[in-house]
């Protein structure tokens, strides 16, 4: 799926050689600063590397539209947006900007059980709590249905036994619908439990690439 090869940027990253592979759950760890956060926005061109190259099911990123892969592999950062309006709206929005199907309210309905949201899809989104926020904008990525799931610590608003719930339920669905699931986590609890493939970063270098 993902292959790096002599990948820097800047000080804060220099990988020499790097496999992520299709259909995995994957997991990335390391201490805070490590670069765990800025490999994953080089993987749907949200960042470019200085030098060396990444290629994408054989294909190098510079030759594909960034448009065309941000709607197959999509992003979900650290402090995701919450728009104006409802929760349906905040739900639908990705879909709408990536020009895909909109989807019925029962599927919208179906995912709120997903996430955890015990919400009406006319609740105003900005009254949600944090975590709440957290599992909404999370909810929108998964709508979207793209081949590759990038998420950026998407339960760190969460109480632990929220997070696990959360997690495998995120896990359960990347399995059933034969996605790709990459996330980068502060927890090594979660990243034991749920991974094919942990990736250890550390100084910007890949420490440790274990498959489970």
């Amino acid at each position: 799926m993902f292959n790096l090869y002599n990948v820097k940027l800047s000080t804060i990253l220099s990988i020499a050689e790097l496999h992520i592979p299709k259909g995995k759950i994957t997991c990335i760890v390391g201490e805070s600063g490590s670069g765990k956060s800025t490999l994953i926005k080089l993987l749907n061109k949200m960042l470019s590397p200085d030098e060396g190259e990444i290629l994408y099911n054989s294909t190098s990123l510079r030759d594909i539209n960034s448009i065309h892969l941000r709607r197959e592999v999509v992003m979900l950062s650290q402090s995701p947006a919450i728009f104006p309006g409802t929760i349906k709206d905040n739900l639908l929005s990705g879909l709408i900007l990536s020009e895909k199907k909109i989807v019925d309210d029962s599927k919208l309905v179906d995912l709120l059980g997903i996430i955890k949201l015990n919400k009406s899809l006319i609740d105003n989104a900005q009254n949600l709590s944090g975590g709440e926020k957290q599992r909404l904008a999370l909810g929108r990525v998964l709508i979207m249905d793209p081949e590759v799931y990038l998420l950026d610590e998407p339960s760190s608003a969460l109480d632990e036994e929220t997070e696990e719930i959360i997690i495998k339920r995120l896990v359960e669905h990347t399995r059933n619908n034969n996605k790709t699931l990459i996330m980068v986590t502060h927890s090594k609890r979660v990243a034991e439990l749920f991974s094919d493939i942990i990736i250890e970063i550390k100084d910007g270098k890949i420490l440790s690439w274990r498959e489970l």
